[in-house]
């Protein structure tokens, strides 16, 4: 397993574009079967994202998995969530119990879900948790950078390294999910440098805080951004400086996406910032990326113009663990079906439809 920078920019060097001419037959294909063109909307534009990314129109997505990355943030000291850090271990062990609401979700998807220990504070393992422990939490960012540099790279290949092995085990499709309190705060801190935007219009209430709760957020990740300086030219300063264990691998989850042509589900704004650090240190890597929802945080809309992305589902979600992003794939399966055994105009004696 790699582990250090030097063999990071070697990978993201190895990621092409999506392959234009499939995405092309993909279309003609879609345009092909009897219905109006366009009909299923951004249903349609992603599936001929992950031909392209897959540079194959016969894709498939049968195996799926559900990656949810835990870790606690030091920010947390700071009094900007309703609970401290000890609920993100009692999560992470219903995660692995199978009884958290994406668990419920994933079911129904046929998804696997797979928790993963990327920081959780005094976390003290579990047989159904992958442990890839980069630090036991994170630095509270009001006082000091999150991690080293080095650390954030070590979670960064985290997240690679979990979609080689999903490669080479033919998984099709990967939600991404995240559990940590304070991650709304951390996430904040990493939009409002990469957009260049104020912080109070990129932070929002997160798990439901009062005004002035809502306040105090915003007067720590200003005093956070402004002790830490960190690089917006400079994705992995961000997430050192400002960031978390579980953003950072999901950064790597969106990058290793790209290299291994698996299309990757963001959730909602938690992991559409790690996809933006992704795609700010590998352009490229936006082939691999389909948006799920848009989260009712106030910069999710932001993130997601910034990354040019459509959202399959608008019904308000702010719940995490990749709950948004397991919803979204039986609507993938089912345009999938449609793409793959619906009539054709030909077929059906139908003139079919040009467009106008």
């Amino acid at each position: 397993m790699y582990r250090n920078e030097k063999e990071l920019q070697t990978l993201i060097r190895s990621i092409g574009p999506g392959e234009e001419r499939v995405r092309q037959e993909a279309h003609a294909h879609w345009d092909s079967l009897a219905k109006p063109l366009g009909s299923l909307g951004v249903l349609e534009e992603d599936l001929e994202q992950i031909a392209a990314l897959q540079g194959n129109t016969e894709f498939g997505f049968f195996h799926r998995r559900a990656v949810v990355y835990c870790a606690d943030n030091g920010v947390t000291l700071e009094g900007v969530t309703q609970t401290d850090m000890s609920v993100t271990a009692a999560v992470l062990d219903q995660l692995a119990a199978g009884r958290s609401s994406v668990c419920q979700m994933a079911r129904v998807a046929k998804c696997k879900v797979i928790p993963v220990d990327v920081g959780v504070r005094d976390y003290p393992g579990h047989p159904r948790v992958r442990s890839h422990r980069i630090g036991n939490g994170t630095g509270d960012i009001r006082t000091g950078p999150a991690m080293s540099r080095e650390q954030c790279l070590e979670a960064i290949w985290v997240g690679i390294d979990q979609m080689r092995e999903f490669h080479e085990k033919d998984v099709g499709l990967v939600a991404t999910g995240e559990m940590g309190i304070g991650n709304t705060t951390t996430s904040s801190a990493v939009a409002s440098v990469l957009l260049d935007r104020p912080v109070h219009e990129m932070t929002g209430r997160g798990a439901g805080l009062s005004t002035l709760m809502l306040e105090h957020k915003i007067d720590v990740i200003c005093e956070a951004v402004e002790r830490n300086g960190p690089d917006p030219e400079d994705p992995v300063d961000v997430l050192a400086k400002v960031g978390g264990f579980d953003l950072a691998a999901l950064c790597g989850t969106f990058l290793g996406g790209a290299h291994y042509r698996i299309p990757v589900l963001m959730d909602g704004f938690i992991s559409s910032v790690a996809a933006l650090c992704a795609v700010r240190l590998c352009p490229n890597a936006r082939k691999a990326v389909l948006a799920s929802h848009l989260s009712t945080e106030p910069a999710a809309k932001a993130v997601l113009e910034a990354l040019d992305a459509k959202p399959l589902i608008r019904a308000e979600f702010h719940l995490g663990e990749g709950t948004g992003a397991v919803a979204a794939i039986p609507l993938l399966e089912m345009a999938a079906a449609v793409y793959r055994n619906a009539y054709t105009f030909e077929e059906g004696g139908i003139p079919p439809y040009r467009p106008l």
